[in-house]
Formats: C-alpha cells, sequence, structure tokens
C-alpha cells in the first residue's frame, strides 16, 4: 500500500471519538428533580386513593365475616344482591334528595350572600367573617348544637313559641327530618362557596356594568348578561365541590337522625356504613362504596362536560 492509500484509509475511518457524554446532564437533573417535588404527591394518591379503591373492588367481591374469620370468593354475588335489596330504592331516593336540596340551598344562597356582601356598604367585613365562620368550626361540635337546637324542647322551637308557634320536633318527623339535616349542612359550608362567589364577582370589570347602564339595561339584565358568564368557572368549580360533598355526607346524619325516622334520611354514605360496620357485611359494603364511587364519577364527568355549554370561555 502506497503512501497515498494509507491517507485515504485514515480518512475513512473517521476522525477519532470525543470524550464521553456526561450521565447527569443538566436536562436529567432537572427532570429527577422534578420527580422528587411529585413523589411525595403520587406515593400519597397510591397509598391512600389508588390502593384503597383496588381493595375495596377486591373486597366487593368476597364476603368477610369478620366474627368467624373466613373471608370467602363470592364472585359478582355482592353486585347480584344490589338488585333484590329492599332498601336500595329508599336510601338513592333519599340520597338524591339531600344532594339537590343541599346543592341548590347552598349554590343559591351563598351567591345571594356574596352579591350583597360585594356591594359597598359598612359593616361588610363582620358580616363576611360571620358568615364564613362556621366553615372552620369542628362538623362535629356544630352539628351536636343543632341537634339540641332541633329537639322538641330546643331552642329553635323556643323561639317559636315566643311567637305563638308549636313548633314540631324536627329531626323525628317523616317530614322535617331531611329538611333540618339539608338546612344544617347549608348553614355549615355556605360560607366556603361565598367566598368563592365574593372573589369572582370582584374580578368582574367595572367597565362592562357602566357600558351596561348607558345602553339601559336593568340591574337584573346586567347580572344575567353580564355577572353570570363571568363568573361561571367559578359556579362550575362550586357546583362540583357541592355535589361531591352532598353524595358523602355522615356525620350529620350519624349526629343527628341516625338515618330516622324509618329510612328518612339514610342516605347511601350512611347505609354504606350499617351494613358494613353494624351488620358485619364487609362485603355487600364494599359493593356499596363502588357504586358510590360510579356515582360520584359520572356526575363529575357529567358536570366537566357540560362546561362547554354554559361556562364562559369555554369551546
Amino acid at each position: 500500500m502506497t503512501q497515498t492509500d494509507t491517507r485515504v484509509g485514515s480518512a475513512a475511518a473517521g476522525p477519532a471519538p470525543g470524550p464521553a457524554r456526561p450521565f447527569w446532564t443538566s436536562r436529567r437533573r432537572d427532570q429527577l428533580a422534578g420527580y422528587l417535588f411529585i413523589a411525595p404527591q403520587m406515593l400519597g394518591s397510591i397509598v391512600f386513593v389508588i390502593l384503597p379503591l383496588i381493595l375495596v373492588l377486591w373486597y366487593s367481591l368476597h364476603e368477610w365475616n369478620v366474627l368467624a374469620g373466613t373471608f370467602d370468593f363470592v364472585g359478582t354475588d355482592n353486585y347480584k344482591a344490589l338488585a333484590d335489596d329492599p332498601n336500595l330504592g329508599e336510601v338513592l331516593r333519599a340520597t338524591g334528595l339531600f344532594s339537590v336540596g343541599l346543592v341548590v340551598l347552598n349554590l343559591g344562597l351563598a351567591l345571594l350572600l356574596a352579591v350583597l356582601l360585594n356591594q359597598k356598604l359598612r359593616g361588610t367585613i363582620v358580616f363576611r367573617t360571620l358568615f364564613f365562620s362556621p366553615v372552620v368550626v369542628s362538623l362535629v361540635a356544630w352539628t351536636i348544637v343543632w341537634g339540641f337546637l332541633l329537639q322538641d324542647n330546643g331552642g329553635i322551637n323556643g323561639l317559636l313559641d315566643t311567637i305563638g308557634v308549636d313548633g314540631p320536633n324536627w329531626l323525628r318527623g317523616e317530614g322535617t327530618a331531611m329538611v333540618s339535616v339539608i338546612v344544617v349542612q347549608v348553614f355549615k359550608n355556605v360560607g366556603l362557596n361565598m367566598v368563592l362567589f365574593l372573589a369572582a364577582l370582584q374580578g368582574v370589570p367595572g367597565e362592562l356594568y357602566e357600558a351596561a347602564e348607558v345602553d339601559g339595561a336593568s340591574r337584573m339584565r346586567q347580572f344575567w348578561r353580564i355577572t353570570v358568564p363571568l363568573i361561571s368557572p367559578t359556579i362550575l368549580l362550586t357546583s362540583i365541590i357541592t355535589v361531591v360533598g352532598s353524595l358523602q355526607v355522615f356525620a350529620q346524619i350519624s349526629v343527628l337522625t341516625q338515618g330516622g325516622p324509618g329510612a328518612s334520611t339514610t342516605v347511601l354514605v350512611y347505609y354504606l356504613y350499617q351494613q358494613a360496620f353494624q351488620f358485619h357485611h364487609f362485603g355487600y359494603g364494599a359493593t356499596l362504596s363502588i357504586v358510590l364511587f360510579a356515582i360520584v364519577l359520572a356526575l363529575t364527568v357529567l358536570q366537566w362536560q357540560m362546561r362547554k355549554r354554559w361556562v364562559f370561555h369555554e369551546s
């Protein structure tokens, strides 16, 4: 081989390899930092959300007798028992009645209070604090106090007696027990939605109202054409929170009515508790948990899909 051939062969072999690229590049360090930041949240979601859901689904396929110490696989028998449960229809009816009443009263009252407190009036800070304070009060303590007030000889009937009205036994009447529980829950949480609505109202540009007044729009027309569309994202948020919360109510029912009178206030969560922890039907209780999860998921997805129709700026 000539000298020329040697040079050609060296050129064909290509340049000598450079130094190896380090593994811990700045991009990978940034990715690791991001994963470390979300690791606690992901770990909590796995341990307290995903894993319990898997276990509940597994338990619903078994019949677990704690007293006898047996854990038998029954397949879909617990799900078939749902169709034969004579109490399930009344429980779902009570759950729907409670949820509808709570959502309508809570959102309506919260929006009304927010509109009133958004006015430039003296003393609004005091009233804002007054309405929000029940939110930070212990739920059980709040419910116990209302339990005493709503008794036959309690404070509510005492006030009615001063004006000559004979009040009923609110928590033991078929027609008043559910209304009483709904009102107690509304007063407990209306302050949270009120603050959210108030923050949304204060973000509406005042120029829009001034332009509407120039065009001759009434206050009511301004509310429906300007206020409601611009705070519709907050309405969506509060509606989802309130609907999900209404389907998970337990402490109020347990303290105030224990599901009575009869089963008129036995909502799904309390019925689940009865089946699992009072009657020791843990498999059937787990099945009811799956039903509750499916209802909450379906309503949340439905509300989220409906945002394209009535939430401003959504397409």
